[in-house]
Parts: C-alpha cells; structure tokens; sequence
C-alpha cells in the first residue's frame, strides 16, 4: 500500500506542476495580450488627439470673407491665400505656425517673385518695378523656413502687396520677429495677415495692382490657457510710435475689413478674445 501511496502521491505532484506551468504559461499570455492591446489604444488615442489638433488648426485657418467679394483660395505648403482677382493682391493671408517651423533654417529664396499663372488676376514681377514699393510679403518668408518648397512658394505674388520701404524693413519686419519668439512660448499660433484698401486707391503696374492704405495682422494663441489673441494695424506709410501703440482687438480688424476670423471657435471664447487688446500679456516670458 505504501508504495501505491507513494506512486499515487508522485503522479499528482507531476500532475500539479504540470497545471501550474500550463496556468503560468496562459497568465503570460493573457499579460502580453494586454500590453499589445494596451499600447495599441494609447497609440491609438495619440494618433486620435493629433487628428484633433490638426483637423483644429485647419478649421481656425478658414476665415469667412464679406458677402459679394470677389476672391480665389489659393492654397499653398504654408499658407492659405484669399486672392482678389481684382485688386490683384491678397485680402487675406492665414497659416498656422509651430515653434519647430520657426526654428527652421531654409535659406531666403534668392530667384524673383513668382506669378502663379494658375491664378487669375496674379501680378508680375515686373509691376512692383520701380513702382516706389516694396513687395511686401503678408505671410513673411522668415516663417517658412522649416521647408524648401514652403520657402519659395512664399514669393509668389498671390502673397505680396505694395508696401512702403520704411514699414516694410522696419516695424513691420519688427512685429514680425516678435510672432516668431512668441510662438516659441506658445507652442503654435494662428497668425493672419493683409491689407486694408481704400474706397479710391492708388495702383502700380501694367496690372493696376491696388496699393494698400493700411495693413493688418491678426494673431491667435489656441493652446495658450487661457486663449488669447491680438492685431496690429499699420498705416502704409512709415510708421510712427512703438510696436505696442498699433496694437488692436481682432474685432477692430473685422469690423475694418469685413473678413470674420476664428468663426471654428466655441461662440463665447471667441467673443471674449477677439475683443481682447492686451499687449503686455504676450511680452511674458514662458517660465
């Protein structure tokens, strides 16, 4: 009986270990089924939260232009350009742009500016020709360093306006270099810019390209907490006081021009940002 015993006991000690390996091998299974499954939905979320960002900065790109204007949306690698054919200039020019875009180091294009022959009503070179303006850009070259293409698509005339020397090389490329190290505490912003046009205006060229009687640039922080934003109006001409005193609210550039801005916002944030003209506020340095 003994050695029964002892036989009996040996073959469930075998048995035991045997379904202890067995339950140990499916626990590691199970484990590792979740861990794929796991990092699948994180990756998953992440992809999902940058579509959302994305899909976000596009919808905040679109702007709404007046009833009854005449325009063409041009698209480009790094702008959006909403080009009057008649005026044959930009009424409006939107892009995002992130701190890593800003730190980009693409030399300038150094060819002449471009006539999009795909756009009706887009200038030459040529008009700008000792016409006593400079072709300013509204969507500035320095912003579009982080690519080659975005750089030279960026002197396309569907982007440029006639601008004076002394706004153009001074508190205008000033204004400009300050978006670029703000955008280095805000991760990214929405900056829109053009120019506002006289009821009687001057034009240049064969092309009667429109000379602008002021300029605007409009400038949103969406992931700034809270949002904000902020505008600038320039006279075409050069410019007096500091970069501060032309600062304005967003809602003094609509009313200006008629173009609605951030519409993709929740009512209430837009209402309460586009009301907003706090300079001092984007001078703060990120901590």
């Amino acid at each position: 009986m003994a050695r029964k015993d002892k036989g009996l006991n040996g073959m469930l000690k075998r048995f035991n270990r045997r379904v202890w390996r067995f339950s140990l091998w499916v626990w590691i299974i199970v484990v590792v089924a979740l861990v794929l499954l796991s990092s699948r939905y994180v990756s998953s979320v992440k992809d999902a939260s940058s579509s959302t960002v994305e899909q976000s900065a596009q919808a905040l790109e679109q702007v709404k232009m007046p009833t009854g204007v005449d325009y063409k949306v041009c698209a480009y690698i790094g702008y959006t350009s909403y080009f009057s054919p008649k005026l044959h200039i930009p009424l409006c020019v939107i892009y995002e742009l992130t701190a890593e875009e800003a730190a980009g180091s693409y030399p300038r294009y150094q060819g002449q500016f471009i006539c999009d022959e795909s756009v009706e009503g887009c200038p030459k070179h040529d008009d700008y020709t000792y016409s006593g303006y400079d072709r300013g850009h509204m969507a500035p070259s320095g912003d579009m360093k982080w690519s080659e293409e975005a750089m030279r698509q960026s002197f396309y005339l569907t982007n440029i306006c006639p601008q004076i020397k002394a706004l153009n090389t001074g508190q205008w490329n000033t204004l400009e270099s300050k978006v670029r190290e703000w955008v280095k505490r805000d991760s990214s912003l929405i900056v829109a810019t053009g120019p506002i046009v006289g009821d009687k205006y001057e034009t240049i060229g064969d092309n009667d390209v429109a000379v602008p009687e002021k300029f605007f640039k409009v400038i949103l922080a969406p992931n700034a907490n809270p949002t904000r934003a902020i505008a600038f109006v320039y006279a075409n001409a050069k410019p007096d006081g500091k970069l501060e005193q032309h600062a304005v609210s967003v809602d003094y550039v609509e009313q200006a021009t008629g173009i609605d801005f951030f519409s993709a916002l929740d009512d209430a944030v837009e209402n309460e940002v586009e009301s907003q003209c706090y300079y001092q506020q984007w001078n703060v340095r990120a901590r």
